[in-house]
């Protein structure tokens, strides 16, 4: 078949910190499909970090939107009914490039990675659209509304419920709907659309995330992968470094963290100030940053779907300490395959409970290395994926006759 995938982060390698679900579904595509490729490059560097990805499509289709122009668009959206999200990854030349595309090389159907991506596959007519949510981003500002100060507050309020509307929009236009996790699909069902919705869980590669042997035994250093310009990361690891770190310390005195993640925001930045704290920036390979720590940490206050960080910490063999939410979306066992902390104390103590002991940390490491490689592989997801696809061409084929 011949296909158009639409993402809204230009889907740069895994290994130099890119969304991995929509690249991983690429590569896949391409082993069977004649694929096409568009989205946004937010800058020059992540375009040109995303050259591979031209190893497995026939074209792609780009644009580079700097953060000026992005933000202008989410300002100007604010009084209209518009979700200034959406707005914030709007491209008109971008979206033209599609159009044109569209009518030209006639498309069997168009894969969507994200609400935000929606909007350039609305006016794209004939063929079958799948829509991959992954997670239902008008619940996650829900979320934010509920954990910041007014007038934030209401703001996140307000782009919560335009962006529902637009979700309802996109998926009664949508020939099937995938999430990453049952919880999020259980979210959708909620909204009352009568759509047909697949779990396409994320996976990780284990053969690509791995470390070989015992990690160092006098190692005491916590890892924390991410970008470092995601309100929820950037609120957790802020959070930790605060709060919870000064408790480690006591301790352990000699512990350092590790902030691997690209485009530290200027709070994250404020991190470097405190001893012991390092924080990286973009990395070409998150593996070498990671793979000498003693654990790594997922200390999001705010969370939703799977955290792929959690997964790929996980396939290394780390041993891992997560919030409850963080946990949420990973097919493991609180207390075997990772640890589960709520509060800034029990943060503290599961992490030094770990630095303390090297054995725990093989022991739970292990058990979470396995449990990533059994419950969590990316071919059981495109398999799933491939049925999806095959499901909406069989739709699509159905309504051409009628």
């Amino acid at each position: 078949m011949r296909l158009l995938y639409i993402c809204h982060r230009f889907p740069y390698p895994p290994n130099r910190g890119g969304k991995i679900r929509p690249f991983q579904m690429i590569r896949h595509l391409s082993k069977s499909h004649h694929l096409t490729v568009a989205s946004m490059a937010h800058t020059q560097e992540e375009l040109s970090a995303g050259q591979p990805l031209r190893d497995y499509c026939a074209e792609v289709i780009a644009e580079v939107v700097p953060n000026s122009v992005r933000w202008r668009n989410a300002v100007l959206a604010l009084p209209t009914s518009e979700p200034s999200s959406t707005a914030y990854f709007w491209s008109a030349r971008l979206a033209q490039k599609i159009e044109e595309a569209w009518k030209r090389a006639r498309y069997d159907g168009v894969i969507v990675h994200c609400a935000f991506a929606a909007q350039y596959a609305l006016p794209l007519q004939g063929g079958f659209r799948i829509m991959d949510y992954g997670d239902l981003d008008s619940a996650k500002w829900a979320d934010y509304a509920g954990h910041r100060k007014f007038p934030l507050s209401a703001g996140y309020a307000i782009e919560s419920r335009k962006l529902c509307r637009f979700e309802k929009r996109v998926a009664e236009s949508s020939t099937q709907i995938t999430f990453t996790t049952r919880g999020e699909d259980e979210a959708f069902q909620k909204l009352g659309l009568n759509k047909p919705t697949t779990v396409i869980p994320n996976g990780v590669d284990t053969s690509y995330f791995h470390r070989n042997g015992r990690p160092p035994a006098e190692s005491k250093t916590i890892a924390f992968l991410g970008r470092m310009d995601y309100f929820p990361n950037v609120d957790g690891i802020v959070w930790f470094t605060r709060e919870i770190l000064p408790h480690i310390r006591q301790s352990v005195p000699e512990v350092e963290l590790r902030v691997v993640g690209s485009n530290p925001v200027p709070a994250v930045e404020e991190l470097r100030k405190i001893p012991g704290v390092n924080v990286t920036g973009y990395v070409e390979d998150v593996r070498p940053h990671l793979a000498d720590a003693a654990m790594a940490i997922a200390p999001l206050r705010l969370a939703r779907g799977t955290q792929n960080k959690v997964l790929e910490c996980m396939a290394m063999g780390i041993p891992v300490v997560a919030t409850p939410g963080a946990a949420a979306g990973i097919q493991a066992t609180p207390g075997v395959h990772l640890l589960v902390a709520d509060d800034t104390e029990e943060f503290a103590r599961r992490s030094v409970e770990l630095l303390n002991s090297p054995e725990t940390r093989w022991q739970i490491g292990e058990a979470g290395r396995m449990q990533a490689q059994s419950a969590h592989q990316w071919p059981k997801s495109m398999e799933i994926l491939d049925a999806v696809l095959a499901q909406a061409a069989k739709q699509s084929a159905r309504a051409q006759r009628k």
